[in-house]
Order: C-alpha cells, then sequence, then structure tokens
C-alpha cells in the first residue's frame, strides 16, 4: 500500500507564498540521510516480524493495546508522528514520518489485499489527490506500480508522476507491505499546454522520495490497518519555517488520515459483495501483464 501524502511544498503553497520555492536539484548528501533514515525504518519492521518488539504499533505502549483498540474499533482512525514532530531536518531537506491505524470490520486480509493490490483503481478509490494509476508488473509477493498524483491550491497545480516498487511478506493472519519509489519526476504546468515532465531529482522539491510500511493483521472479527508513511521533501526556508511547520504538521496528519479512511472505505465496499476476489496476479493477467514482470 502506497502512501499518499501531502508533502512540504504543497504547505508553502497552501500559504500564498509561491514565491518561497525555486527550482533545486536533489543533493547526494540528501539522498544519503534518507538511505540511512529508511535503513532504520525497516530493521524496526524487522524486529517486529522477529519478535522483539509487538507487530503492530498499536501495541507497543503499556496500556495502550486495549485503548487504541477501543477507539479504532469505534471507527476512529488514529495517527501520529515517529519521529519529533513529525520531521526530521537533514542537509538541505526533511523528512516527514507519521503512523496511523485504523480498524476495517467485517474484513479478511484477502479482501484487503483485493483493494491494495488493485493498483489500477487508485485513481478512484484515492481521488482527487491520485489523478492516474497504473500496474506496471505483479507477483504473489512484488509490484511495480505508477502513480501520477496532484494537488490544486490557489492557482498552482502541483503533480507529481512515480514509481514504485512494493513487496508483501505474508504470516499466517498477519502481512506487511513495503513500497518505495524508484522514480520521482515532477510534472511541470501539469494539465494545461506547455506541460512538461521534468528530470528525476530537479523541481521545486515537493516530493524527492517516498517509502511506506504498511502493517495487516485479521483479529476482533476484521483487519487492523496500520500505515508508516515516510517522505522526502525540500527544506523549509529558515525565514518562514515557524510559519509554515503547523499547516506541514496538519496536512500530513489530514492526508494520512484520509488515505486510511478511503482504505477502510474501500475493502468494506468489497467485503459486503459475494463474487470471487480477484489476486493481484489475476488482474496482472486479465490487464495483460506478465507474472514475471516484477522480477525483471
Amino acid at each position: 500500500m502506497s502512501a499518499v501524502k501531502i508533502p512540504v511544498g504543497f504547505a508553502l503553497l497552501a500559504m500564498g507564498i509561491p514565491g518561497a520555492l525555486s527550482a533545486i536539484e536533489l543533493q547526494r548528501d540528501t539522498l544519503t540521510a534518507w538511505n540511512d533514515y529508511v535503513w532504520k525504518a525497516d530493521s524496526t519492521m524487522q524486529a517486529r516480524l522477529d519478535g522483539r518488539r509487538p507487530f503492530l504499533w498499536i501495541d507497543e505502549a503499556s496500556g495502550r493495546r486495549g485503548a487504541l483498540r477501543a477507539r479504532l474499533r469505534r471507527g476512529e482512525v488514529v495517527v501520529a508522528p515517529v519521529v519529533g514532530h513529525g520531521t526530521q531536518t537533514v542537509p538541505n531537506g526533511l523528512i516527514h514520518d507519521w503512523i496511523g491505524a485504523a480498524f476495517i470490520p467485517n474484513a479478511t486480509l484477502d479482501g484487503l489485499f483485493a483493494v491494495v493490490h488493485d493498483y489500477g483503481r487508485y485513481k478512484e478509490i484515492y481521488k482527487p489527490v491520485v489523478a492516474d494509476s497504473k500496474m506496471l508488473a505483479c507477483t504473489e509477493v512484488d509490484q511495480r506500480f505508477s502513480m501520477i498524483w496532484q494537488h490544486k491550491i490557489l492557482f498552482v497545480n502541483a503533480a507529481m508522476d512515480a514509481q514504485y516498487q512494493a513487496h508483501d511478506l505474508v504470516d499466517g493472519r498477519r502481512d506487511y507491505n513495503v513500497a518505495s519509489t524508484t522514480r520521482v519526476q515532477e510534472i511541470q504546468s501539469y494539465g494545461r499546454s506547455g506541460e512538461r515532465l521534468l528530470p528525476p531529482d530537479e523541481g521545486n522539491g515537493f516530493m524527492w522520495r517516498v517509502h511506506s510500511i504498511a502493517r495487516y493483521e485479521e483479529q476482533d472479527g476484521g483487519v487492523y490497518l496500520e500505515l508508516e508513511a515516510i517522505a522526502l521533501t525540500r527544506d523549509i526556508p529558515a525565514s518562514i519555517k515557524w510559519l509554515v511547520n503547523p499547516v506541514v504538521n496538519h496536512l500530513s496528519i489530514d492526508s494520512l488520515t484520509t488515505t486510511l479512511r478511503q482504505t477502510r472505505d474501500a475493502v468494506g465496499s468489497l467485503a459486503a459483495r459475494p463474487e470471487r476476489i480477484a489476486s493481484c496476479v489475476d488482474q496482472g493477467r486479465k490487464a495483460g501483464i506478465p507474472k514475471s514482470g516484477a522480477e525483471e
């Protein structure tokens, strides 16, 4: 499951100061800091699999399990920062790291997979942020897909074209999925004459990289869904950081909450239909996508 986040660049647009952004390139030291951070996040996931930490985030703190699970079963979506106030400064950039959880009653893992693996329908499930989506290749555990996502604020229509590589690990009644961008390109003048795809790692720095970790556990008559969304963006100019930081956090919370609710709604709608649920490979075969494509 890919994270659908609105990064820091959009917060600058929302504040009505697009002039604060100038075209930049992703720097090597920024990318090095990002790779180190993602490695640590993946190591934490491995600790959850090994039993050194609870599999679900909602079960980590003493006394949290009962309280948070009860809130989720009442229909709440819980979102919290993973690091600091949700962002960590790195050389010439910002890493945003948030985690959220939801409960999908009367759902199964098979039903959840039918939604989160149906990448061609992301443009319907996660609209209006996801403008287009395609499954590129698929096996039982690996997928490649692409998304174009956009956000309109005032007179600015910012858009990105990204390709992702995703991997599943299924362990009985629980599962996790890790998805990472393999290519991200800003679309200049999206939807207008003169639309142009910029080279990777160039542009306004709305989003340089995305890495998401989703965890699913079938229990209590449904499925618990957790999504950790990690994104790398440009830094906020120091002169306006005090003004923009609260907006960045608000947008991050709102976008992750919306993503979880849209996923829950889509799975809930599917669970009400009795027909057979297609697998990712079934969907790929129907679309003419070779099963071996995800491994190329």
